[in-house]
């Protein structure tokens, strides 16, 4: 029986780093293109090409993580993305901003991969989801805190209160690599015969990590997609978005853990994620039923029950996917089967917003009900999938 963590230390490590992340986040694109003085299209391009080489790192950075311990990697990796965030305090133009951009998505694609790592080997097989959804939840009450910080930036909004935000996000940063070395040690993992980047041959975990991709093209839903719906296809005001990143927010603080409890094996995780893509469609079909009528509390109505449904998606989502990809993977490889499962995250962050963008409000109507067969699909798809993966990881039966 491995040693139990201290959750506190893991919890907050992250609520540190995530606080800094959601000031970033709300301010960023103003920054980019109000201080440095590109165009928003620039921006779209270097944060594009950052996300991808994030998923394409994920996988060797975890691997270090395997070989070298992964507390000490997460603790590198976690000062390496401070410094990529204290560059961009730096960057004048677009060729530096992709530099930074890239280094910054390495880091924090590795980051993720290696603090994957971390807590599978401080905790046991049966509580890493539960420990996972621990860790969720103080992700998004750190995102909220941030994201009130970063609005009074935006507020002022001179350059001297977002170069603010990004050094409080890189002194964040830096204050969780302090904090995971209060964790205990996790050595490195022996090296075993076969090929170095194991995950990169097997296919049923591809499937697995390629379908859970699918189901991660929610995530441009609220931060984008909706609050573009709102403005030019609903009669709702424009600070329902607000109301609609409070809501999320709350829920995923108040019952992802709740939720995750309900996780007992491949078996319960399969079924969470097929009823996660039936539940986003639900979430799709009231979206698209918020554009007709002309009441605004009508359409804000409509519009908090659409992301109660979404959240609730994507509360079975992630509990059911952190169980899948913790148990279908190697012992001694989590990292860099951590890190490439992981690279569904930074794939969806860099398709997501043009694919959705295209499908929902170029189609209108019927392209809120594709995406959400589209979910429905790859939810259905996860539980053979998974099986299949079962029968090749030799995991036991339940």
């Amino acid at each position: 029986m491995r040693p139990r963590p201290d959750l506190r230390v893991l919890t907050a490590a992250q609520l540190i780093a995530s606080t800094g992340d959601g000031a970033y986040i709300v301010t960023s694109a103003l920054y980019f293109t109000g201080v440095v003085g590109m165009s928003p299209a620039q921006v779209g391009v270097g944060l594009t090409l950052g996300w991808a080489v994030g998923a394409v790192t994920g996988v060797p950075l975890g691997h270090l993580a395997d070989r070298r311990g992964p507390r000490g990697v997460a603790v590198l990796l976690a000062l390496a993305t401070a410094a990529a965030v204290a560059s961009y305090v730096l960057v004048r133009s677009f060729v530096p901003f992709v530099m930074v951009a890239c280094a910054y998505g390495a880091a924090q694609t590795g980051l993720s991969a290696a603090r994957q790592a971390l807590l599978a080997g401080l905790v046991d097989a049966a509580g890493r989801t539960r420990a996972r959804a621990a860790l969720q939840s103080a992700h998004n009450a750190g995102l909220a805190v941030g994201a009130a910080l970063g609005g009074i930036a935006l507020h002022l909004n001179v350059r001297e209160a977002y170069l603010t935000v990004l050094l409080v996000d890189a002194a964040c940063f830096v204050a969780a690599a302090l904090v995971l070395l209060r964790l205990p040690s996790v050595p490195p993992a022996p090296v075993s015969n076969g090929p170095r980047l194991a995950v990169l041959r097997d296919r049923p975990y591809a499937l697995v990590t390629l379908i859970n991709t699918v189901m991660l093209l929610y995530m441009p839903m609220l931060s984008l997609i909706v609050p573009l719906w709102i403005a030019q296809r609903t009669a709702a005001p424009t600070w329902t978005v607000s109301a609609l990143l409070l809501l999320n927010t709350a829920g995923v603080v108040l019952f992802q853990v709740r939720v995750a409890r309900r996780i007992r094996g491949l078996a319960d995780a399969s079924s969470s994620v097929r009823l996660a893509g039936l539940v986003m469609l639900g979430a799709c079909a009231v979206f698209a039923l918020s554009s007709f009528g002309s009441s605004p509390w009508a359409a804000v109505a409509v519009l908090l029950a659409g992301v109660a449904l979404q959240v609730t998606a994507e509360l079975l989502l992630a509990s059911g996917s952190w169980e899948i990809s913790f148990t279908l993977a190697p012992e001694d490889k989590q990292g860099q089967y951590q890190g490439f499962f992981g690279s569904g995250t930074a794939v969806a962050r860099m398709l997501g917003p043009a694919l959705l963008t295209t499908l929902v409000m170029g189609w209108g109507t019927f392209g809120w009900v594709a995406l959400g067969l589209v979910f429905v699909g790859a939810g259905a798809a996860m539980p053979p999938a998974v099986r299949w993966a079962r029968r090749r990881a030799t995991v036991p039966a339940e």
